[in-house]
């Protein structure tokens, strides 16, 4: 056997049959997806074996982009999880023979609590599509495996097309990303999503701050003793003149000058580059990386001097 080729042979069927089944959409997939995003209750999925498994995965896809969701295994449901079923729910059932015993045996229960059904098989006359509200049934294609039998274009197709309902279904409730990292807070999508300036920022005392007037030498000890590569020059209205950088130091020391003699003035970078304490930390992030900065000044609602960012703050805290 060529291996490789055996390898390409699967690929090439499954594509053929996501091809098929893309090409076969239709007015019904626009039903479902109305029935998905009219639902005041939960979206349900259910399915045993292989489908089980891609029924699961749709309920984690659904449930990420703001479709209240879950997966009910079949075999418990007939054991009383059909107790997780409201009459304000809609359950869509994966078999592509529709004829899988632990679904059609919840079937009527489901239909006496009084949840929609939605099927989704390769078996137009089968007993789940006889007994569902809608049902989308595939087109024929093969299976991937080289005996014909075990699941495979058939799981990967409704992977997909599940995939396409949850994700339409997001941008009908118009799901944004600040959503996305509600829903994912653990996550680095989540962290750059939802963690802000003003979360990471150096502030109050652990701010490095002096006034104009003040002597290059007062910046140097502030340099050294809040460590944070950078100290700000305000005024009383902590309105922000300038600043002092380790490397504006050293470029001093290089040139041989008199430090202890000098004034802030004289050394400090005016316009400095800030960013305000509501924005992301990604968008400092991304600031820093495009100027080549370690930190940077952060301003408050008067645009006054509140605090300092560090690039390693916002590494340190996994947003990349």
């Amino acid at each position: 056997m060529d291996k490789l080729a055996e390898a390409r042979r699967v690929f090439d069927i499954e594509i053929e049959a996501l091809e098929k089944t893309r090409d076969a959409l239709d007015d019904t997939f626009v039903q479902i997806l109305d029935m998905v995003t009219a639902c005041r209750g939960k979206v349900i999925l259910t399915g045993m074996g292989k489908p089980g498994h891609i029924a699961k995965k749709l309920a984690a896809t659904f449930a990420s982009l703001g479709t209240s969701a879950f997966f009910l295994h079949p075999a418990e449901a007939l054991h009383g999880d059909l107790g997780m079923i409201s009459e304000r729910d809609i359950v869509i059932a994966i078999s592509y023979s529709g004829e899988s015993e632990e679904i059609t045996h919840i079937l009527p229960n489901i239909k006496m609590i009084g949840a929609k059904i939605i099927a989704i098989s390769g078996n137009k006359d089968s007993t789940l599509v006889k007994n569902s509200d809608i049902a989308q049934i595939l087109p024929k294609f093969s299976e991937a495996c080289y005996l014909g039998l075990a699941p495979t274009s058939s799981t990967t197709t409704v992977l997909v097309y599940g995939d396409a309902l949850a994700v339409a279904a997001s941008s009908v409730y118009g799901f944004k990303d600040t959503d996305f990292g509600m829903y994912h807070p653990a996550g680095s999508l989540g962290k750059k999503l939802l963690v802000k300036v003003s979360d990471l920022m150096k502030s109050g005392e652990e701010n490095a701050m002096i006034s104009p007037n003040a002597a290059l030498k007062e910046a140097v000890v502030e340099l050294s003793r809040k460590a944070l590569g950078i100290v700000v020059i305000a005024g009383d209205d902590r309105r922000i003149q300038g600043v002092i950088t380790d490397g504006d130091l050293r470029r001093q020391l290089e040139k041989g000058v008199d430090i202890y003699s000098m004034h802030v003035d004289d050394v400090m970078s005016r316009n400095p580059i800030v960013i305000s304490q509501h924005k992301l930390a990604a968008e400092a992030l991304q600031i820093m990386k495009k100027k080549n900065v370690s930190c940077l000044p952060v301003v408050g609602e008067e645009n006054e001097c509140v605090g300092i960012i560090r690039l390693q703050s916002i590494l340190n805290h996994g947003i990349l």
